[in-house]
């Protein structure tokens, strides 16, 4: 009597080395070129930190305070320029800005300024106030660019109690 003989089969194995090459090189490039998040920084200097001094009383040392009640502009020798109180209950950041403007045209060497921040003002008015003093948007040539104001700028505390001076805009 004669057997059939049966072949045996077998699977053939599956192999997976070409498909795990790639996602070895194409996971990590994926991963590279997400943008997690995107952080802005803002440089500080804080006032008498660099040298290890005060300023002295005849350089002029441009001060803006921000304070609930408002804005104010002031400077070492004359005192207050310009204050900006609340309007409709916001900070007068356009006034601050035009403020500024005029004080960066009559000087325009100066690029540092002291901002005083008020116990509490909260922290997005307080970047907006520090995008403010930096810089305003220029148009040249059919284009919108950021001119330079104030870009050194130096945080410092306001006093607890501190109110706004009673020269108001346009006095």
């Amino acid at each position: 009597m004669r057997r059939k003989h049966r072949k045996l089969t077998s699977e053939a194995d599956l192999d997976i080395t070409p498909f795990m090459n790639l996602m070895i090189v194409l996971v990590p490039v994926l991963l590279l070129g997400m943008v997690f998040s995107q952080i802005r920084m803002i440089e500080l200097d804080f006032p008498g930190m660099d040298a290890g001094k005060a300023p002295s009383a005849e350089e002029f040392r441009l001060v803006v305070a921000l304070i609930p009640q408002g804005i104010e502009v002031a400077d070492s020798e004359r005192g207050v320029i310009q204050t900006l109180p609340l309007i409709e209950g916001k900070q007068d950041f356009e006034g601050l800005r035009f403020i500024l403007r005029q004080i960066k045209k009559r000087m325009p060497e100066k690029t540092d300024l002291v901002l005083e921040v008020g116990p509490d003002v909260d922290y997005q008015t307080l970047v907006k106030a520090m995008d403010t003093v930096r810089s305003y948007p220029a148009v040249v040539a059919a284009n919108v660019v950021e001119g330079e104001l104030f870009p050194d700028v130096s945080l410092s505390d306001a006093a607890e109690d501190r109110q706004l001076s009673v020269k108001q805009e346009g006095a």
